[in-house]
């Protein structure tokens, strides 16, 4: 009797252990990757156009493969039993990507609008802030203007992410974060081509540029809206925008680069201690250039040379926050898949799809060369998604099992457009895919919601959010 209760309360002893043990853990770095309106088969129709076939994205190997639901207060919550039986009910009320994004951003749940503020507007903590006060560098990378609601929310707090210009005003002038990247240019149309040789006749204000050229701008306020308005994109020019980002005392001003060349020469060797990076678009990195449209292949249309990769800009943000020995938190959103869906341009969506996986294949490279999965941790998911995209056929009259509902899409070879049906031009509440590796990716799956029959158990975007805040508590 006496060995089994030494044995007993050993084991009662252990378990207790290991459980604060795993709970406790805490990874040096946390890379999260956001592919914004990302469904599954928004990663398929890539793999069909890169590959020939599905599984060949590195993530897709990653130990922790769930599914992920992104209901929104006020918005349907996921039963996969509703979800398989009636096409039309991952429609009803979709999730927008401030409210997704809060939930991945800070673990609560909020409104349709609302930036990193709960449902009484209050402001939340998010997992950037939470780095910072553990003594981790923080950064935040983005496709599309930096003030967008995906990468704002993780470092802004505002009632609505229309109200770009009060967001960039609080990301630049009072966050703590030490990179931010994006778009939102104002010195550049969404196509990437300078306003420098456009004159427009009856324009209400001019600007000086830089070199000194005059050009003409139609509505001040709305060109500089993505960057916090006119006066801080001077302050930025001048390197005097920026508060104390390490509570020194001491203002800590932004690094303001533009040009490519910038991003890709902070991929390596010596940076500055803060950098703002807004590539040469107005808006996204390459959605809107010039295309023939009607031809509809991937890469038919020469890319803008002049604005960065994702991949570029996420190596450069890692090289200027990776020296802390502390560790970094980094967020990075493949920005414009959710764009291209919501055109339902399939050509677009495999290029943006693509981009993101290079991103994804370029890090995984770096924390094996450069870290570790001992001390890094990868997460990927989307905050929903966009476009309803499904196989040809889907939805038919008389169909009944899920085989006949929701037609495959179709693989017609490597560099061939697989076939496709768009059902929306919005967002829905379909299951999203969630990959993990590295240090703690384990503890998602003590938050399993549900068994899917089609995409297996998943979690919620809000168990996201507070699994990376408990490794971030002091």
């Amino acid at each position: 009797m006496k060995v089994f209760k030494v044995f007993f309360w050993g084991l009662i002893l252990f378990l207790v252990s290991s459980s604060f043990s795993k709970d406790n853990i805490t990874p040096k770095n946390i890379i999260i990757f956001l592919g914004d309106g990302m469904g599954y088969n928004h990663i398929d129709i890539a793999s069909y156009y890169q590959f020939g076939e599905t599984g060949k994205q590195v993530y897709e190997k990653f130990p922790v493969k769930l599914g992920m639901s992104s209901h929104m207060i006020g918005g349907v919550v996921y039963n996969p039993d509703s979800a398989w039986t009636n096409f039309n009910y991952v429609k009803k009320r979709p999730t927008d990507s401030a409210a997704s994004g809060t939930a991945l951003a800070t673990g609560t749940k909020t409104y349709y609008t609302a930036i990193s503020v709960d449902s009484s507007k209050t402001k939340l903590l998010t997992i950037l802030e939470r780095a910072k006060m553990i003594g981790k560098s923080t950064g935040v990378v983005s496709t599309v203007p930096f003030s967008n609601a995906t990468p704002a929310v993780f470092v802004a707090h505002n009632e609505s992410r229309y109200n770009y210009r009060e967001i960039a005003e609080e990301m630049i002038l009072e966050s703590k974060v030490d990179v931010i990247m994006g778009g939102g240019n104002p010195l550049f149309n969404h196509d990437g081509t300078s306003i420098k040789s456009e004159r427009t006749i009856g324009a209400k204000e001019s600007y000086d540029i830089v070199d000194g050229d005059t050009s003409i701008i139609t509505d001040i306020e709305e060109t500089f809206k993505y960057v916090g308005g006119k006066e801080v994109w001077n302050l930025l020019i001048e390197g005097k925008a920026g508060g104390d980002a390490d509570d020194d005392g001491i203002d800590d001003p932004w690094k303001l680069i533009q040009k490519r060349d910038m991003f890709k020469k902070y991929i390596s060797g010596e940076t500055p201690r803060r950098v703002i990076g807004v590539f040469e678009s107005r808006q996204a990195s390459q959605i809107e250039r010039e295309d023939s449209l009607d031809n509809g292949e991937p890469f038919s249309a020469p890319l803008n040379e002049n604005i960065p990769t994702l991949d570029e800009m996420t190596l450069a943000a890692i090289n200027i926050i990776d020296d802390n020995p502390n560790g970094f938190v980094l967020v990075s959103e493949g920005g414009a898949i959710d764009w291209a869906a919501h055109s339902n341009l399939l050509h677009r969506t495999i290029e943006e799809q693509i981009e993101f996986n290079k991103t994804i294949e370029a890090v995984c490279n770096w924390v094996e060369t450069n870290s570790s999965w001992d001390e890094t941790l990868i997460v990927i998911t989307a905050d929903h998604e966009t476009g309803y995209l499904v196989g040809p056929g889907s939805n038919r009259e008389g169909a009944e099992t899920i085989s006949e509902i929701w037609k495959p899409i179709i693989n017609n070879g490597k560099g061939k457009l697989p076939t496709v049906e768009w059902f929306t031009k919005g967002h829905t509440n379909v299951l999203v895919p969630f990959y993990a590796k590295g240090v703690g990716s384990e503890i998602f799956r003590n938050y399993i919601k549900g068994n899917d029959k089609v995409r297996g158990e998943y979690i919620d975007n809000s168990d996201v959010g507070n699994v990376i805040s408990n490794f971030l508590k002091k």
